[in-house]
């Protein structure tokens, strides 16, 4: 967090920068040859789905590259260990940290939003609390690729080949049900995103159905199941 301050400049502008122009370019600019989507106007479908990806970055990212230089590099975990502080305490203010950097990405995100009349109120506030949750997921999920991860190049590989598949097909950009049957029940059993974007979704759109709750159940599943395991994972990394 103090690092975080310290380098507020870099940390905020992107995440301000970023819904901004991808509203210009895709909801605004090829949204004007959509009509809709579901009766939605694009801008507003793909509205949470910008404040999901941003969640899911912020969170996976630090939990992969930042913690693995941390823990390999620059030794901190080591340090900090050394204290009467646990193992299982250092990772857990790390998952912690990565949930928290994307509550404040996704707090920084809703204004913009809000400017541009996109999302609704007030429960779009929810937004802002879901942001925790899901951030905690993505930075379970990450802290399991960190500690089986030999080298940090290493993490190239979720990064392209689990990260990449989440932005294209949890429906960000376009609806699911346009998909072939397994891609979709594949996305919806494995993609954490995918459940994500459902949730903050129906939040921005203020239209709740059974959905929801599936999918909310599936996220606090999965986090508490990544959560214990990371713990697990990382310790037994660190002991080595």
């Amino acid at each position: 967090m103090v690092t975080f301050i310290k380098t507020w400049k870099l940390n905020f502008i992107p995440p301000f920068l970023e819904p901004v122009l991808y509203l210009l370019a895709l909801g605004f600019g090829l949204g004007g040859f959509i009509e809709s989507v579901d009766g939605i106007p694009y801008a507003n479908f793909i509205a949470p789905a910008l404040v999901s990806i941003s969640v899911m970055n912020a969170s996976f990212f630090e939990c992969t590259y930042t913690s693995f230089v941390r823990m390999y590099y620059l030794k901190t975990f080591d340090a900090m260990i050394s204290t009467p502080i646990s193992i299982e305490e250092v990772i857990a203010g790390e998952l912690f940290w990565g949930a928290t950097r994307s509550t404040i990405y996704a707090t920084i995100m809703l204004p913009v939003l809000l400017i541009f009349g996109i999302v609704k109120m007030p429960s779009s506030l929810l937004i802002i609390p879901f942001a925790f949750l899901g951030g905690l997921l993505f930075s379970c999920i990450a802290m399991c690729f960190t500690a089986l991860s030999p080298t940090i190049d290493t993490l190239n590989y979720p990064s392209f080949l689990f990260i990449t598949p989440m932005f294209l097909f949890s429906g960000t950009f376009f609806p699911m049900d346009v998909l072939p049957l397994v891609v979709q029940y594949t996305a919806l059993a494995i993609l954490p995103l995918a459940h994500v974007v459902i949730i903050n979704r129906a939040l921005t759109l203020g239209v709740y159905s059974i959905s929801l709750l599936t999918s909310l159940i599936w996220v606090l599943a999965a986090t508490l199941i990544f959560f214990v395991i990371s713990i697990k994972l990382m310790k037994k990394r660190l002991i080595i």
